[in-house]
């Protein structure tokens, strides 16, 4: 630790001098036109797009080669008419027979791919924006961005990633159109403007910006140069540039959205076969282009992919993403407290219960969007009891406003999320009250935070919790410095706790050094973080450090090497799975390792592995997954999570295997399968899906759902057959 400390302190000249300078931002005026493209990816022989003008400014490199202009040229015309924003891009490509396609399926990542993305922050307040893009199969991908993209770091350690900021199962109505030919590759969309939401008006400026991906020589390039360093790339809308004089109108926008679904249940164990029928629908209408109602009658999920199984290995809560359609539209503007780890509002409570049943959702509605600078969002949704399980009837609400102060990065704003039982109003609900805020010092430094206080019956003290973060991210440094607290009181029925009652310090010096155009060495990134928990007695609970280095290649590969300091302390016995971890203080270190191989290769492999001390006793966690990808539209991943854990002469062994299959016949055409296998529960799971999208989230959608196990005492065998056909109705052409 004192090398690093060492190599921080004595060499910051010589870091800082890595970065380029990237002001100011490009701009351009708008460009409106009464007439539209023939929407088919033919760009350069099209008479519609010859009027339009192209970009004057280049596509410059971020990596591997910070500052450069990109390797091959990159031609961007853009105009709109009343009702849709057009977008037509040619990426000349100098070997088109290398160009790379290694997921079709809607909405996967299109970083290992040749692909072209572009972000538009229709409120010009540098926070958040919509997101959208494609490859050179003309795959969809489009998601909301919230606060640049920055979601929680430092929460879901056993899975892994960021929690918040980014909601890609968000999905919209537009459509994409791609071409190949020897010149390489061209695209053109077709955003209709009821599909987003903006401020209508004359004179109007966005915040935009495109990024272009280039697989063979592992190059990202942005329209809007960007810093190395921030993680979340063309999310950072506080660095785009500027669409300026746009004259926009209220398209209009009502939508009818029913289904009708039938199923087929059969359980081989009891031999008993049901069969069932649903109808629900959905209502969409802009009230204006900012400001959108969305009710909902027997809302139903059936086509919504399962949950990848997960085994816990702490004392603490495991947090599952939600994935509902209904709940993922502008669900940042209803996020408040930290995601993943103190969610104030977290919407799986609504139709899940405790213990994972599905509780029919009756009804409800939300409003959200913009008015001026402020975000506002109401929600409330009607969930039906169930007997047998002894569950009652509940409303759920949540009320959010965040203003943005103009020009900046900063904003203030505030919640009220409660729960009450339909049952017994008056004795059986619960409230959370927060404010929060965010400080933009300039664009390199943030200070934010909430304070929140709950509300149940029978608890009266300590029912409090707030974080305050400080962040600079800026000339490849992302330093971090943070405080949580949960009162032992606090209670978020409709939110998610990773644990209760704690007082948390955390801290992240973070730097990347880019290394000579000449070495095929891309980077190094040596970092050291902490989080500490104490609980209000003043007992460390939890300590854990970790000093890490990750290297990266030019080719693409990716080794990191850690290791972690940690420190327990158990005030009562627990159990993990059938292994007992007896009270006391443990005190264990480990080794990490990650591997990851270029992931634009038809194979690739990656992994990440712990091996060293747990709970006085030792473990080896590795988790291993290996991406096959025999053609454009066949992709497979094979995944392998395994904990061989020994403690008080007690071995436990657990195995989470599964393959995930995916096939794409077009962009709106798919069958996908997720197979799974639990040791520990000794559960096999299939979810088969096939859909064929008129919209979005709307079109047919067959899927079978099977859960078997070996036991054959008690054996289980549930099998359900779904098949489900929604439609849109618009009525405001």
């Amino acid at each position: 630790m004192k090398k690093i400390l060492f190599f921080f302190l004595i060499y910051p000249s010589f870091l800082f001098s890595q970065q380029k300078n990237f002001s100011p931002r490009p701009s351009f005026d708008a460009f409106f036109s009464d007439s539209k493209p023939v929407l088919d990816g033919n760009i350069i022989s099209d008479a519609f797009w010859v009027n339009v003008p192209v970009l004057k400014d280049k596509m410059i490199q971020q990596k591997p080669f910070l500052g450069l202009e990109s390797t091959e040229n990159t031609e961007i015309r853009i105009t709109y008419n009343n009702s849709t924003l057009f977008l037509g891009v040619v990426c000349y490509d100098s070997s088109p027979n290398t160009l790379i396609v290694s997921d079709s399926r809607r909405d996967s990542d299109l970083s290992d791919d040749d692909s072209f993305l572009f972000i538009i922050d229709t409120y010009n307040d540098q926070q958040n924006g919509f997101l959208f893009g494609t490859n050179s199969d003309g795959m969809e991908y489009d998601a909301q961005i919230d606060n640049e993209g920055v979601g929680n770091r430092t929460s879901q350690r056993q899975q892994g990633g960021v929690v918040g900021g980014t909601n890609v199962n968000w999905d919209t109505s537009w459509s994409v159109k791609t071409e190949k030919n020897d010149y390489g590759w061209s695209a053109e969309f077709a955003i209709p403007l009821k599909s987003i939401r903006f401020s209508p008006g004359k004179d109007k400026t966005w915040g935009i910006n495109f990024q272009r991906n280039i697989s063979k020589n592992n190059e990202v390039s942005f329209w809007s140069p960007l810093p190395v360093g921030f993680g979340f790339g063309i999310k950072r809308v506080s660095l785009a540039g500027k669409m300026s004089g746009l004259n926009l109108k209220n398209p209009g926008n009502l939508k009818f959205l029913p289904y009708i679904l039938t199923q087929a249940t059969r359980n081989k164990s009891t031999n008993n076969n049901s069969a069932d029928y649903e109808f629900g629908a959905d209502i969409k209408y802009s009230i204006t282009p900012a400001l959108t109602l969305d009710l909902t009658y027997n809302t139903d999920f059936a086509q919504v992919e399962v949950d990848q199984q997960q085994v816990n290995l702490d004392r603490f809560n495991l947090f599952y993403p939600e994935k509902r359609a209904f709940f993922l539209e502008n669900a940042g503007q209803f996020s408040i407290g930290s995601p993943g780890e103190i969610d104030l509002f977290f919407t799986r409570r609504i139709g899940i219960s405790d213990e994972g049943a599905v509780v029919p959702i009756i009804g409800g509605g939300r409003l959200s969007g913009k008015i001026g600078q402020t975000n506002v969002g109401f929600l409330s949704m009607f969930t039906d009891k169930i007997d047998e399980l002894n569950i009652n009837g509940n409303n759920y609400s949540a009320v959010r406003i965040n203003h943005n102060l103009k020009n900046s990065r900063s904003s203030i704003g505030g919640a009220y999320i409660r729960r009450t039982s339909l049952a017994d109003a008056s004795n059986d609900y619960n409230g959370v009250f927060a404010v929060d805020g965010t400080w933009g010092i300039g664009k390199k430094a943030k200070i934010s935070g909430f304070i929140s206080k709950s509300n149940t019956p029978g608890i009266t003290s300590s029912n409090h919790a707030f974080k305050f973060l400080a962040n600079y991210d800026w000339n490849m440094w992302n330093l971090i410095a943070q405080y949580s607290e949960v009162g032992e009181g606090f209670n978020p029925e409709v939110g998610y706790l990773e644990r209760s009652s704690f007082k948390k310090p955390e801290f992240l010096i973070f730097k990347i050094i880019r290394m000579p155009e000449e070495n095929k060495l891309l980077e190094y990134r040596p970092h050291i973080s902490g989080r500490y928990y104490f609980d209000f007695q003043g007992n460390v609970v939890t300590t854990y450090t970790h000093i890490d280095t990750h290297w990266a290649w030019k080719s693409g590969l990716e080794i990191h090497t850690g290791y972690n300091i940690r420190k327990e302390w158990v005030s009562e016995e627990f159990k993990i799975v059938d292994l007992n971890i007896p009270a006391g203080n443990y005190n264990n270190s480990e080794v990490q390792l990650v591997f990851m191989t270029n992931k634009n290769k038809k194979i690739s492999f990656n992994t990440r592995s712990y091996i060293g001390g747990y709970f006085g006793g030792n473990k080896f966690f590795n988790n291993a997954t290996l991406n096959i990808r025999p053609t454009d539209k066949l992709s497979s991943s094979i995944f392998l999570n395994s904990n061989i854990i020994k403690a008080n002469s007690d071995n436990l062994n657990i195995l989470i295997s599964g393959i995930r299959l995916s096939y794409s016949f077009n962009p709106r055409m798919f069958l996908q399968s997720l197979i799974q296998y639990n040791n520990i529960t000794n559960l096999i799971s299939v979810n088969t899906r096939f859909g064929l999208l008129q919209s979005a989230n709307t079109g047919l959608f067959v899927v079978f759902n099977l859960l078997k196990d070996e036991d054959l005492i008690d054996n289980i065998n549930n099998q359900r057959l779904t098949i489900k056909y929604s439609y849109t109705f618009d009525f405001i052409k």
